[in-house]
């Protein structure tokens, strides 16, 4: 089963995506793991992108595709995948599908989490990240606080709040450039009948066995 997670930063599509990989026993494939393992291996797309990612541009859509192609053709992801972050336009949306396509496979569902901005405005802002790579648990000082304060429960390490989740304003030119990408998105994969709309009101455990009621 091939998933595409949608949804804003702060509707907890990361979190979610990690329990549904548990639960499906697929990978859960972040776009930003994807870039951060090619540049610390130094594969030629790696040194590519940082190429880009040092001159403060976006990398271009062809160097991300060719990420995700190689990553998704791995033999863990024979039995399907959970992509978190891409596609972020309809150009690469077009591109999973020729990848797909090449395996006689195609993308079942895209999974689109919402939330009102306003909650997600707070949720990014009181958002905090266990500083330890291996870990990276993610809290919230409202809704998740951890036990010790800016102490995680899981390793120990600090937790630290990420620097663009610091700044209100630029947190808010993010959400706005998210919106207006995936509009059409959501329009691209609503007419292939795939997209299943989440209210992400609840605990992301609940709201992963509710996907997965659906999935069934």
């Amino acid at each position: 089963m091939n998933i595409v997670m949608m949804g804003a930063q702060g509707t907890g599509k990361g979190t979610v995506a990690g329990i549904l990989k548990q639960k499906l026993n697929i990978p859960h494939i972040s776009t930003g793991d994807i870039f951060r393992k090619n540049i610390q291996e130094e594969t030629e797309l790696g040194k590519l992108a940082t190429q880009y990612i040092d001159k403060g541009q976006l990398v271009p859509d062809e160097v991300t595709n060719a990420m995700v192609k190689s990553r998704i053709n791995e033999l863990d992801c024979e039995n399907g995948f959970i992509l978190d972050g891409y596609p972020r336009n309809i150009a690469q949306a077009e591109e999973l599908d020729k990848m797909l396509e090449e395996k006689n496979k195609k993308v079942d569902y895209a999974i689109n989490l919402t939330l009102e901005m306003e909650e997600i405005m707070s949720r990014i802002i009181n958002r905090r990240i266990c500083s330890n790579s291996e870990c990276k648990e993610i809290y919230n000082l409202v809704s998740k606080p951890t036990k010790a304060p800016g102490i995680c429960d899981k390793c120990g390490s600090e937790i630290v709040q990420r620097v663009d989740d610091s700044d209100s304003e630029a947190v808010k030119k993010r959400l706005d450039t998210y919106f207006s990408q995936t509009a059409p998105l959501i329009d691209f994969y609503n007419k292939k009948g795939v997209v299943y709309k989440v209210e992400s009101n609840k605990p992301p455990k609940d709201l992963a066995e509710g996907i997965i009621e659906f999935l069934k």
